[in-house]
């Protein structure tokens, strides 16, 4: 089953409910690259219509690419070869499409989600029946905007952790490495 990664910088909300755009981080350029490369994600989509933040993700992408730069580090070159960054989703959508052959199912994720579609068992269960390429988001801010959540095919439940006081604020870099290791437990043996 092909699997690809979007990481969304914009329709993104803020504390206020408000649509905004959030600023490319270096580490989750590297660090999801390297989950995504792990576990086997064809593309990693880093989500973003703002053209100085494509500038940045590009001459970080390009850095590593470069002779010396590759020679230093293979390891990351191969984890970053997945990564690439595009206007909005819907293009990633369409890049997949043409990829595939066929539209992806869009599965969305939050941390503040109550309501979901279920786990990673029963999204790999609609996707064995469905056989159509994942295309797997993550909100960066507060969260995916309803304009995106609207879209989605599945929605899957929030990550719970084990704080007392019900504490739930994982970086995305994190939550991005556990739902693909829990996707990979879902999935089994190819």
């Amino acid at each position: 089953m092909s699997l690809y990664l979007g990481l969304v910088h914009h329709p993104i909300n803020n504390k206020n409910g408000d649509i905004v755009t959030t600023s490319v981080t270096n580490l989750d350029i590297h660090d999801i690259s390297r989950s995504c490369r792990t576990y086997g994600v064809k593309k990693y989509f880093i989500v973003t219509p703002l053209k100085i933040q494509q500038d940045l993700v590009n001459r970080i992408l390009g850095h590593w690419e470069a002779d010396k730069s590759a020679a230093y580090n293979p390891d990351r070159v191969n984890a970053l070869r997945c990564a690439s960054v595009l206007n909005s989703v819907e293009n990633a959508i369409e890049e997949i499409t043409s990829l595939e052959g066929v539209k992806p199912v869009l599965a969305v994720t939050g941390a503040n989600f109550t309501h979901s579609d279920g786990d990673m068992k029963e999204l790999h269960k609609h996707l064995k029946i469905d056989k159509s390429p994942l295309f797997l988001l993550f909100g960066t801010g507060w969260g995916l905007n309803a304009t995106l959540l609207d879209q989605a095919d599945f929605k899957l439940g929030p990550l719970n952790g084990k704080a007392e006081d019900g504490y739930n604020h994982l970086s995305v870099r994190s939550a991005v490495a556990i739902y693909l290791d829990r996707f990979a437990l879902a999935s089994g043996p190819d």
